[in-house]
């Protein structure tokens, strides 16, 4: 098992030609979820996995599974792979390198004709990103059954087009159920999108879960009034409380450690220079790796509102959009990355994602774990994007090397 390895340079040059499917001017890729572009990377993506005697299954949500039959056909297949949907100003590497890595791991056992125990399938997970689509991974949900397909199908974009629409348009609408196949196990390959693997040089990241997220919106409202006439006092100014709750926002996530809490969205109304602001909208996002912390960090923000709003003549209304409880890992497939990156000779360390990955629905319905690699600056959605020759061809050994040994447990 240890003499299997990946061809780096084949990788490499899979990763660069699969990157001008959406090229942009700036060395990113803008590959929007269910557009021409997206269909064209599916067309390249399935000819590539039938060429090595893959069967390609699409399911009804888009979703692509390329399996190579195992020893034993009665086992569920283990599955490596990621997404090729990216943001509009994305990189090379977020979601496409997982995808990648998982064909040249599986072009590495053609070439070798190495036969596993369990099939292994490569899969392509449709609107991970969510940039178009709402909300992100929006197929690993349907396969989890977080959500229906209904659902997924009625989601639309700006232009009001509906994701089942544009999936049907591009010929990606599969016959197969999302959800109605079992997995052994799905391992995830991703660029850490942080910085902590570059800074303390370490190679792999050994991903334990995923943390918390919880989303929620909130308005205040004052009262508008001419910025001239209107003495300080009795002002009912929204946005001055709404600059007060970004410092409160901030100042609760730094209570708690391995917090983070971020306002990325604000709307201020009716926005003119000489109009004192009458209602801010405005998002708040909120991540731990424990529930309990996540509770604690939402009583604080409800009455951090009430505290500061009440003394400016302002009200407020809050309410929690949206919410993915903190994913623990299956221990043994996490095992099984230890001992890869060990057996490949990297340096490694425990971590917990702070992103959201189709990872995270999956291990609701199937043992699951994820394995990270350093991208340069941990800058990721842009197209500054940067992870090495070398940091790829790392994540895909020790991938092929965690797949081996997990499959090498089950025979």
């Amino acid at each position: 098992m240890r003499n299997l390895q990946i061809n780096a340079q084949r990788l490499w040059d899979t990763l660069m030609e699969t990157a001008q499917i959406g090229a942009t001017a700036k060395g990113g890729i803008c590959r929007l979820t269910l557009t021409d572009l997206d269909r064209q990377v599916r067309d390249w993506f399935k000819t590539q996995c039938e060429a090595l005697g893959c069967a390609v299954t699409i399911d009804e949500v888009g979703t692509m599974f390329a399996r190579r039959p195992g020893k034993n056909s009665d086992l569920p297949p283990i599955v490596m792979g990621s997404h090729l949907d990216t943001q509009p100003t994305g990189g090379k590497f977020d979601g496409a390198l997982g995808v990648l890595a998982a064909l040249e791991a599986a072009r590495t056992l053609h070439e070798l004709g190495y036969e596993t125990n369990a099939p292994i399938e490569i899969v392509n997970w449709t609107n991970e990103e969510g940039a178009r689509f709402g909300p992100a991974m929006l197929a690993s949900g349907v396969f989890a059954g977080v959500f229906s397909a209904d659902f997924a199908y009625r989601r639309t974009d700006r232009d009001g087009k509906t994701f089942g629409e544009e999936l049907r348009r591009i010929g990606y609408k599969g016959a197969a159920k999302a959800g109605g196949r079992k997995l052994t196990a799905l391992f995830e390959l991703h660029i850490e999108q942080g910085p902590i693997l570059e800074n303390e040089g370490r190679m792999i990241g050994v991903v334990q879960g995923v943390q918390g997220i919880r989303w929620y919106d909130i308005t205040i409202t004052g009262e508008a009034a001419h910025t001239g006439t209107t003495p300080m006092g009795p002002r009912k100014n929204a946005l001055l409380g709404a600059a007060c709750m970004v410092e409160r926002v901030d100042a609760i996530a730094k209570d708690f450690a391995d917090a983070v809490g971020t306002v990325g969205l604000i709307e201020n109304r009716p926005n003119s220079r000489n109009v004192i602001p009458g209602e801010v909208f405005f998002s708040v996002d909120f991540r731990h790796p424990e529930e309990k912390v996540l509770d604690a960090m939402e009583t604080k923000l409800h009455t951090a509102l009430g505290e500061t709003l009440r003394p400016l003549n302002l009200t407020y209304a809050a309410t929690r959009i949206f919410e993915s409880p903190p994913v623990k890992f299956s221990p043994e497939l996490i095992d099984c990355v230890r001992v890869a990156a060990e057996n490949a000779g990297f340096a490694a360390r425990d971590m917990i994602s702070g992103a959201g990955h189709d990872a995270a629905y999956v291990a609701r319905v199937a043992p699951a774990t994820m394995i990270f690699v350093p991208c340069r600056g941990g800058i990721s959605h842009n197209e500054a994007e940067a992870t090495s020759f070398g940091e790829c061809a790392a994540g895909a050994q020790v991938l092929l090397n965690a797949v081996l040994e997990y499959d090498r447990r089950l025979g």
